[in-house]
């Protein structure tokens, strides 16, 4: 009996798609990737079980907790030889000013700040972050939320800003930044979060999620109520949905991306659970574009740019519509 030469068809077949899977995940283990990387987090480091406070207990009564809390953290790290986190938890306390609605010191970290008035704000943009984003790293993420809440009191005094490090962000270079299971964890603990957010803050309150990189396969998890009223994402990887209608939202949604932003030459496909598909910045999406700049991956809520302007509007409920091209 006579061999047929060559391979067999099912190897032959099978290279085009090994070839994509193997775009697919070089491209996004770049697509998460909150640049520039910095140190890794640090997950032995001791640290105090987070304040465990009564549903009805007032938001200074919360922050005061979580001040101490943080306090301690630092003073146990510092114990530990710790010396980088301790000092990395002493910024966060902001010299006894900082107010935190949670805090959790131990392994990666979380931590959920307010910068404003909760209480009287009528416009409260909700921060998502991306990977890699922890304690040892959070400065950033302030430094975003600080900027972004500078501009919103120059035009409109009562706003609020929460920098929502809420869940176990993925690593860099990870099997856990390529699929949405952190995102749906997350999204577990977005939702409600949100509802209480609402409650906490004026009534009718208008609240945004400003949502970046992997945050914004969180924020695509998240199912919203009535007082989310925008839902903006940019530098996204994609969310795993094909459109815009398909998320568990009634919010509006809002795509941008910086001229310089990297993470455009990522493919945008899903393979196996694998990726995150269509591109919120593709018309085919349905989202409503803003206007990003010319900025990079870490640019849009650096002060001065196109990309930190269009989002101050879309939180404030003035943004125009721009043209897709």
């Amino acid at each position: 009996m006579t061999r047929a030469a060559g391979p067999p068809v099912g190897r032959r077949a099978g290279r085009p798609r090994g070839r994509l899977r193997r775009t697919l995940l070089a491209g996004l283990v770049a697509a998460a990737v909150v640049l520039p990387v910095s140190a890794a987090a640090s997950p032995d480091v001791p640290a105090p079980a987070p304040a465990v406070l009564a549903e009805h207990a007032t938001l200074p009564d919360r922050y005061a907790a979580h001040r101490a809390d943080l306090a301690e953290a630092a003073r146990m790290a510092q114990d530990a030889g710790r010396t980088g986190r301790a000092a990395k938890l002493h910024a966060m306390e902001a010299d006894g000013t900082a107010r935190f609605l949670a805090f959790d010191g131990r392994g990666k970290g979380r931590a959920v700040e307010v910068l404003g008035d909760l209480e009287t704000a009528d416009r409260v943009a909700v921060l998502v972050p991306g990977s890699d984003t922890t304690l040892d790293t959070y400065q950033r993420l302030r430094a975003g939320a600080v900027a972004l809440q500078q501009r919103l009191q120059a035009e409109h005094p009562r706003s609020a800003v929460v920098a929502w490090l809420g869940y176990d962000t993925p690593g860099t270079v990870s099997a856990t930044v390529l699929t949405a299971d952190r995102a749906d964890a997350a999204a577990a603990e977005l939702g409600p979060f949100l509802d209480r957010l609402g409650r906490a803050a004026a009534p009718d309150a208008r609240l945004s999620l400003l949502c970046h990189s992997y945050g914004s396969v969180v924020c695509a998890r998240t199912r919203t109520g009535p007082e989310v009223a925008d839902i903006a994402l940019f530098g996204s990887p994609g969310t795993g949905a094909g459109s815009a209608a398909e998320l568990p939202t009634g919010a509006r949604v809002w795509a941008g991306r910086g001229g310089a932003d990297w993470i455009g030459h990522v493919p945008h496909v899903r393979l196996g659970g694998v990726g995150f598909g269509t591109d919120p910045v593709d018309p085919a999406f349905g989202a409503r574009p803003f206007a990003a700049g010319p900025g990079g991956h870490s640019d849009y809520l650096k002060p001065g740019t196109a990309s930190l302007d269009s989002l101050t509007r879309i939180v404030l409920g003035t943004a125009p519509e721009v043209p897709h091209a």
